[in-house]
């Protein structure tokens, strides 16, 4: 098949046959904030055939400093329909779909993961992840897991190994401790750093004056939204600890697993 000419740039480094491969590929991405936003757009622009992006959040001025989808003007709006929006804006061929939810055992039922398909996990609450990582590999799916991006200014410390191979990123032992707690002992891999800068809890958040539009000043930061059946949930489950982030390094990481996929794409036909 001819390569479209917005890849063949990349089709120059993959050959037709990767390109193909990613043409005919479904990927998840389950979380839309600082890493898995920049991650769904490196994935659009190399050509990925189809996407499912799930997020329950709406966006929220402090999103702005590290989301793609986030701007000042869509504060309120959902993450993932902004998102949507924008990958078909820039890959009109990709099957998008927008899914406004979280993602937990109780309704992995939802999400219909199949053998080779892609599944990248950005998301921030630990049960909700392990949750994720069990259904993917049990479903055959590749995995590629984000662990901690935040309370980090080095893009350059960055690394991808086995989640059982990693050393001094907290997040990634909190995940192991809860793999094994489950009896969980498949392997895949993590994007981590052992860059760790302290939290600074005291700054002022400055009033910012705008015209009425919707807000996100909930206690758990954003709006109420509707699910499918109606019922009204706060999609932005309250944290107990907020760590600083920067866009240089979240957006690092989201590349980097967006990166990932091309490669195992790539491989199939360049072992």
């Amino acid at each position: 098949m001819p390569v479209n000419p917005v890849f063949q740039r990349l089709a120059l480094i993959t050959g037709e046959p990767a390109l193909d491969a990613l043409r005919s590929s479904r990927a998840f991405v389950f979380g839309l904030g600082g890493v898995g936003s920049w991650c769904a757009e490196g994935l659009s622009r190399s050509g990925i055939g189809s996407l499912v992006l799930v997020d329950s959040d709406v966006v929220c001025l402090s999103n702005v400093n590290r989301q793609l989808e986030a701007v000042v003007s869509n504060e309120g709006m959902p993450k993932a329909l902004e998102l949507e929006a924008r990958i078909k804006s820039i890959h009109p061929f990709c099957e998008v779909t927008a899914v406004r939810n979280i993602y937990s055992r109780e309704n992995a039922h939802l999400y219909d993961i199949r053998p080779g398909d892609y599944v990248i996990d950005a998301i921030d609450s630990l049960t909700f992840k392990l949750d994720l990582i069990e259904h993917a590999v049990s479903a055959g799916a590749v995995l590629f897991s984000s662990m901690g991006a935040a309370a980090k200014l080095d893009p350059t410390r960055f690394k991808v190994a086995d989640i059982w191979d990693t050393q001094g990123c907290p997040l990634a032992r909190l995940v192991r401790q809860g793999l094994r707690k489950r009896s969980f002992d498949g392997h895949f891999p993590v994007v981590f750093s052992s860059e760790n800068l302290p939290r600074r809890d005291e700054i002022t958040v400055a009033e910012i004056p705008r015209d009425e539009a919707p807000s996100c000043e909930s206690s758990s930061g954003s709006a109420p939204a509707q699910s499918e059946g109606g019922e009204t949930i706060d999609w932005n489950l309250s944290k107990k600890i907020i760590n600083g982030s920067a866009v240089h390094v979240t957006a690092t990481v989201g590349m980097i697993l967006s990166g990932l996929v091309v490669q195992h794409a790539y491989r199939r036909f360049n072992p």
